[in-house]
């Protein structure tokens, strides 16, 4: 059966508000120096006193890359968990920074007659921090917004239901949150893993629904479906740092 333009135009609105790729605990400490601002001159000899402890060196962030997000799921995940995906090689994020902040997105409807239309969307945003002296170790400063993207996820606007558990295997931190959100008088049901693997934060987005009389998704089957998509996406960014690791070998002449 047939669907206008326009009908999809109006069913394809219905995807989750994408999510901002935010970076936690960014804000600047320029203002703590007060003396220089207060006019005040700085004594260099208080300063030059040794302290008495010596300061702990930050450690090196584990991942020095992020995957292409487009990339991080096999084209085969993607047919699984969209079907009659619109685009199958995703919608990338708008960032300006790639190395640490990146994201796609995938939808689709696959329309069955008269049964109805199955919708389905699915996004993967990645966060990746190094160490600095005024914020802290990668890895603590990935766990801080870690911790953020779970209780985003927790208190989306509308959820319904919410429910948070560990998830086990994904990363150092893993944790599945499900909740509904009803739009048009139609049940959405949705699924987010946040996952942190050392100093990248990663959350899986995934939401269906049954349109047009079609019934309502399986919310267990979602939930095992992203999972399995989160544990891939975690496996991608290892593979894209081993894979950095390796170019200068491959580009260096090779003995005679």
């Amino acid at each position: 059966m047939h669907r206008s333009a326009s009908r999809l135009t109006r069913v394809l609105a219905c995807a989750a508000v994408p999510v901002v790729l935010a970076v936690a605990g960014c804000s600047s400490d320029s203002g703590k120096d007060s003396d220089s601002g207060n006019g005040k001159k700085s004594d260099s000899s208080a300063s030059a006193k040794p302290s008495g402890k010596a300061s702990a060196a930050l450690e090196k962030a584990t991942y020095a890359t992020l995957p292409d997000p487009c990339k991080a799921l096999q084209t085969a995940t993607i047919d699984s968990l969209v079907p009659e995906a619109k685009d199958k090689n995703g919608a990338a994020a708008k960032s300006n920074d790639l190395a640490n902040r990146s994201g796609c997105a995938w939808n689709g409807l696959d329309e069955d007659g008269l049964k109805g239309s199955q919708y389905r969307w699915l996004q993967a945003s990645f966060w990746r921090y190094d160490s600095q002296a005024a914020l802290g170790s990668a890895d603590k400063r990935a766990e801080e917004n870690y911790n953020k993207q779970v209780e985003l996820a927790k208190t989306t606007q509308g959820a319904e239901n919410v429910k948070a558990e560990p998830a086990e295997g994904i990363g150092n931190q893993g944790t599945s949150v499900v909740y509904s959100v009803k739009k048009d008088n139609v049940d959405h049901f949705n699924t987010t893993i946040v996952a942190r693997t050392h100093n990248v934060v990663i959350t899986l987005d995934y939401n269906g629904a049954g349109l047009e009389g079609a019934a309502a998704p399986d919310q267990a089957k979602l939930l095992q479906d992203a999972m399995v998509a989160a544990k891939e996406i975690v496996a991608s960014v290892e593979a894209a740092n081993q894979q950095q690791a390796q170019q200068p070998q491959s580009e260096s002449p090779q003995p005679q």
